[in-house]
């Protein structure tokens, strides 16, 4: 994996002080900057964390973010089809919007009412780095980090210019590059372009609607520029904007429904870090605008049926760090204005909501002890003040051998759409809403024994007030509630070793999630996974072939309406990658996705495309 070093760009992405622990990380130790909002080794983070570097998904050769968050551990995906359609993340038996997706340290914002981020919209060619951190993390973060949070960077950490194309299975072609200079010693331009395109193919041939009998494509296409510029030893700044705009193509299940989903996204950020001694400070502002079209491609984009979120998201974020013996404390303040706009040509919905933040974490070495608290308060317009707080102890009780404990609380905040409804889905308002909330046990045992690098975790998660949604369909009208509670139990065991040419990873977990009213297992989760993946070189190329089991689970959960779960049979997939250096600076690269061609669903009733090939190559200079 690449490092990340103490650069104005690493200083860019979030509060970053430098981890100061004599002796307790190697000089080319793999850094994170997500599990505490400070940069530090990731030996010294006691919650569970994995790091996918660019030339991981390059190794990987993953067509999009789904592909490459699927690898990770205590992850499941539901997803609607291929490439472009709409798609869920499920942490550790959590609901989707359980998980709190960063960019660059700051909230993605989430149209519509669901709260749910959509990683398929993501492009991947924005992507340079993930670093995924599992359990709560509210008392950081705030709201939405019940289940983990996911931090997507998209500055690389290395000025490295290049320029990619690839094809592949259902028409797919794929167009990227990127320009980084350096201008003098002090200041970094990047300039990045990208384009993917597929036809795709016939997501629900059951369909009796004509409409529906057609592929479903998507078509991406993404600009991204910024600059980085060390004024002084002390100061570093930076200013950058990047913009997508998503064509899918879905089906409409009923005649004139709406078959096209358009997205555009414009995003403006700009900061500045200080550091002197062993005091950092940081000051991001961000500018986050989403225009989400839904419309029947029979009607066009400005007939009847069409509908429009449009969202504009503020974020202003200050934090300061201070190394304190053999650790740090930080503080600081978020702040975030939402504005969304709701509407189509009947009904319009406004919305504004306004959260205030402040935060205050620690970290502290005493010999082979490590002690980690932070404690958050949220100030939020709408549902009032939350208090979140976590502490963890670790314990190196024999050399190569970690013992951790850790008790967390975290929150899920309602959406706007959710709490005010929206009149043209026929939702209405639950302005009473409870925010959700969870207390989380975790205890970790780590260490290296041999050449096996593992982690053994175990937790239980109980969510209080969880918000479910129900339609009657006598009034035809639905609306959410606070109802019920659940608690989740779980297993999980990573490990990593070296063979000779080979690099072993192994991910075993077992997930038993529950509704406490009825002891119903929770929807959307395999109960079991088991995730391997081997990587070698040999004669030049550089192999990779990924196994991912996943167990039975189900669909939904039962209620006044839906008498009966629906059972998600188990599946396991086979992928295989290859790339060989035909010279210092053009790498060709080949995958095969599905190798056996499984039948299978992530969703229910939504077939996935079969066995698929593609093809790449990369020029760097």
């Amino acid at each position: 994996m690449m490092i990340m070093k103490k650069t104005p760009l690493a200083l860019a992405v979030t509060a970053i002080s430098l981890w100061a622990q004599p002796g307790a990380a190697a000089d080319n130790e793999e850094l994170t900057v997500t599990a505490n909002r400070t940069q530090q080794p990731v030996s010294s983070v006691l919650a569970p964390v994995d790091i996918v570097t660019r030339a991981d998904i390059d190794r990987w050769q993953a067509k999009t973010l789904t592909d490459a968050l699927r690898r990770l551990p205590g992850v499941d995906i539901a997803q609607n089809g291929g490439m472009g359609q709409v798609n869920s993340l499920y942490v550790r038996g959590t609901e989707a919007r359980h998980t709190l997706v960063l960019i660059d340290g700051i909230p993605l914002a989430k149209p519509g009412i669901t709260g749910i981020a959509d990683y398929n919209q993501i492009p991947i060619s924005l992507v340079q780095r993930i670093e995924f951190i599992r359990g709560a993390r509210s008392a950081v973060y705030g709201a939405d980090a019940i289940g983990g949070v996911i931090n997507i960077i998209t500055q690389a950490e290395q000025p490295v210019s290049q320029l990619q194309v690839g094809v592949g299975s259902n028409h797919y072609q794929q167009y990227d590059g990127a320009l980084r200079q350096t201008l003098g010693k002090d200041t970094l331009l990047t300039v990045a372009g990208a384009f993917q395109d597929t036809k795709g193919f016939n997501v629900q041939p059951q369909s009796t609607y004509v409409v529906d009998s057609d592929r479903d494509g998507f078509r991406s296409k993404t600009f991204w520029a910024g600059v980085d510029h060390g004024v002084s030893d002390a100061f570093s700044g930076f200013i950058r904007g990047y913009g997508y705009d998503n064509k899918s193509e879905y089906d409409a299940n009923y005649p004139d429904g709406g078959d096209i989903r358009q997205l555009y996204n414009h995003t403006w950020e700009s900061g500045l870090s200080f550091t002197q001694g062993d005091y950092t400070s940081q000051l991001t502002l961000s500018l986050q605008k989403y225009k989400d079209y839904n419309y029947a491609s029979t009607q066009g984009r400005y007939q009847r049926g069409t509908s429009l979120d449009d969202m504009e998201q503020r974020n202003l974020q200050w934090g300061n760090s201070y190394r304190i013996g053999r650790g740090m404390v930080s503080a600081g303040i978020d702040r975030q204005e939402q504005r969304l706009v709701s509407h189509d040509d009947y009904a319009s919905d406004r919305y504004k909501r306004i959260n205030t933040g402040y935060y205050l974490t620690g970290q502290q070495a005493f010999n082979d002890v490590t002690l980690e608290a932070a404690l958050r308060g949220d100030d939020n317009n709408q549902f009032g003040w939350n208090t979140t707080w976590q502490t963890a102890v670790g314990w190196t009780f024999t050399p190569g051998y970690r013992a951790t404990l850790s008790y967390a609380t975290a929150f899920q905040a309602p959406t706007l759409g959710q709490m005010y409804g929206q009149q043209r889905l026929y939702i209405v308002a639950s302005p009473d809403l409870k925010a959700e909330k969870s207390k989380q046990w975790e205890v970790g045992l780590e260490g290296l024994t041999g050449p096996v690098d593992w982690r053994l975790s175990a937790y239980q998660n109980k969510i209080d007030n969880l918000i479910d949604y129900f339609y009657n369909g006598s009034t035809f009208q639905g609306a959410y509630y606070n109802i019920q509670s659940a608690t989740i139990r779980g297993v999980e065991w990573t490990g990593s070793m070296d063979t000779g040419i080979f690099s072993h990873r192994v991910t075993l977990s077992y997930i038993d999630p529950r509704r406490d009213s009825d002891n119903e297992v929770l929807a959307h989760s395999s109960r079991q996974q088991f995730k391997y993946q081997l990587d070698w070189a040999m004669f030049g190329f550089d192999m990779d072939v990924a196994w991912q089991y996943y167990g039975k689970g189900y669909y939904n959960n039962t209620n006044q309406f839906a008498s009966e779960q629906r059972r998600m049979p188990s599946y396991s997939l086979v992928d295989l990658s290859a790339s060989y250096p035909v010279t210092s600076h053009l790498t060709v690269r080949g995958r095969i996705a599905n190798l056996f061609d499984k039948d299978y669903e992530t969703a229910y009733g939504y077939p996935t495309a079969g066995r698929e090939y593609y093809l790449s190559g990369t020029y760097s200079f």
